[in-house]
């Protein structure tokens, strides 16, 4: 009996991470693909098919159009596949292209035009990153933003912070040029910002007070006991009920201010990414599949609000990633397009061909170097 219950308790578990780390991909994949598929078909581009997930089908539909809509059985993604594609990474299928009749051809996306080409592959990570300015907007219209301020009452002897003459009492105004409204933001900044030399201003009665500091690389643990690297300044807030006040938005404060936030994780994620070649940051703290899983697991436990909050944080990586310049991803075709433009013909097929190999070569290799980095986590934590 106790070998049923701990068996039942284990499955309860693994789908407790399953469901929302599923409603989360599904959510940013469709969007992503709903990009690519609105503007090819606007542009006149035969689908084949639209598919969330990979590998065999589980179920799906035929629209008046004749795509095949489906669900496939491994939620790593999705794909658009166009008339002209190989595959689902939309490697031109070049043996089919010269057999195609006159009026077949001209739904297939590699009979374009270069601009046309180059709208249908960007509308992709353009879905992404208007998706989440969408849902950050929302957010702020609906439930506003807690404000408290952002008062030191605390500093850690021998801290960055004590060695840059950080005082208790002092209030943060802004952090390298940015506002800083409330103590979230400085943590936000500090977090991503670790060995980086800072520009603080602060309030100090009454005046205000320019302070240098470099936040230090320290491991913490967040409130899920997950470990990881990040800047830390040594700096602390008491926070109180009366000194928080939730800050409404309209329309469009609202949506800016979704437009700040995913710039805000463009640059900072990119700034990460540059530090890492740099050597200022490790690569152990990337993240691949079993990380979203269990991420999405524990903030379901906060509520739908936080969950669909980090489909928003989530569907701006994804939009950013497929911008990197890696033939396969949909930046390696912008890539391959810029190349087009400037030579006048496309790349030989051999050339694209080659492209497309090394291309999955270094997806692959990512997604196992991420997949790594999951295991080791999650074995170090226990």
């Amino acid at each position: 009996m106790d070998i049923l219950n701990s068996a039942f308790s284990a499955g309860f578990g693994l789908l407790s991470y399953v469901i929302p780390a599923l409603f989360v991909l599904m959510i940013v994949v469709f969007f992503h693909e709903l990009g690519h598929f609105l503007v090819g078909r606007w542009c006149g581009v035969t689908i084949k098919t639209f598919s969330i997930g990979f590998g065999s089908e589980l179920f799906g539909f035929h629209d008046k159009h004749g795509t095949r809509w489906k669900i496939s059985m491994i939620p790593l993604g999705g794909y658009v596949k166009f008339l002209g594609d190989e595959n689902a990474a939309s490697t031109p299928d070049f043996d089919a292209l010269q057999q195609m009749d006159e009026e077949e051809s001209k739904g297939a996306l590699q009979n374009k035009p270069l601009w046309a080409r180059a709208a249908i592959v960007a509308a992709g990570p353009f879905a992404n990153f208007l998706l989440s300015i969408v849902i950050f907007a929302m957010m702020l219209l609906l439930y506003g933003k807690p404000i408290t301020p952002a008062r030191i009452d605390s500093v850690v002897p021998g801290s960055a912070a004590e060695e840059a003459g950080f005082q208790v009492g002092d209030v943060m105004l802004s952090v390298d040029g940015a506002k800083i409204e409330t103590f979230s933001d400085v943590q936000s900044v500090v977090a991503l910002s670790s060995n980086e030399t800072l520009e603080v201003v602060v309030d100090r009665g009454g005046q205000e007070v320019t302070l240098m500091t470099t936040p230090r690389r320290t491991e913490v643990t967040d409130q899920f006991g997950n470990k990881q690297k990040i800047g830390v300044l040594g700096i602390r807030h008491e926070a109180k009920p009366e000194d928080v006040v939730r800050k409404r938005f309209g329309p469009v404060e609202a949506m800016w201010g979704g437009v700040e936030e995913t710039y805000f994780i463009v640059k900072h994620t990119l700034g990460y990414i540059a530090r890492i070649f740099v050597g200022k940051e490790d690569a152990d703290q990337l993240g691949g599949p079993i990380r979203v899983a269990q991420v999405s697991g524990q903030v379901a436990t906060l509520g739908i609000v936080a969950l669909v909050n980090l489909s928003a944080m989530l569907s701006v990586s994804i939009g950013l990633i497929n911008l990197f310049p890696i033939p396969m991803l949909d930046g390696g075709h912008l890539v391959f397009y810029a190349i087009e433009a400037v030579r006048g013909r496309p790349l030989s097929e051999k050339s694209q061909e080659l492209g497309f190999r090394i291309g999955m070569a270094l997806v692959f290799s990512l997604m196992i170097f991420a997949t790594f980095n999951d295991i080791t986590r999650i074995f170090l934590s226990n």
